[in-house]
């Protein structure tokens, strides 16, 4: 497993190596001792699963501290944009974000760390999106932040798709607006 460091400091992106011959491939895509040491020491207690059609555009979500979750993300058919934006006032990168293509093909998984808020673009005609939580979801501290506010401004590519956003996605606050954290904020126990 190769380990990606990005433009802001925890957030990485995995890049599994793939064993492959004429009856498939095969693929190591978790192991603990390594992602503690390349990564964190967190421990994944929730895996979840959507499917999405072309132009599903879904975030960008987070959950409140004591219910913030670090996500381990990665792509089982089709391809998105996945974004992490640093949410946490007083950070050096606070309001960048960082924008990788996830897909079945190039099975890249993605880590967004507690303290960002997280979102992605379906650019095939469908996608299947797993994730892995180091916390359980909780429904009062879920929270969002618009895709398209101009105050972070996200390059998320074109797509052949007419956007499809939840009415909870399109009604979320502006980062000016939103319950955010804070640098010092101490996210892991």
């Amino acid at each position: 497993m190769e380990f990606i460091k990005t433009e802001i400091p925890d957030v990485v992106i995995l890049e599994p190596q793939i064993f492959g011959d004429r009856r498939g491939y095969f693929c190591e895509t978790f192991r603990e001792n390594q992602f503690i040491e390349n990564v964190c020491n967190t421990r994944f207690i929730q895996d979840n699963e959507s499917s999405s059609t072309g132009g599903v555009l879904r975030g960008l979500h987070y959950q409140m501290h004591p219910y913030s979750q670090s996500k381990l993300v990665r792509v089982t058919e089709g391809e998105v944009f996945d974004v992490a934006v640093d949410i946490r006032k007083g950070s050096p990168t606070f309001g960048k974000y960082v924008g990788v293509v996830l897909s079945a093909e190039n099975k890249r998984q993605f880590f967004i760390p507690r303290g960002f808020a997280h979102g992605f673009l379906v650019l095939s005609e469908h996608a299947t999106f797993v994730y892995k939580c180091d916390n359980y979801y909780n429904k009062a501290s879920e929270r969002g932040i618009r895709f398209d506010d101009p105050d972070l401004n996200i390059q998320w590519p074109k797509v052949n798709f007419e956007l499809n956003l939840s009415d909870k996605d399109l009604t979320a606050a502006n980062l000016q607006n939103a319950d955010l954290f804070n640098f010092t904020d101490k996210l892991y126990e």
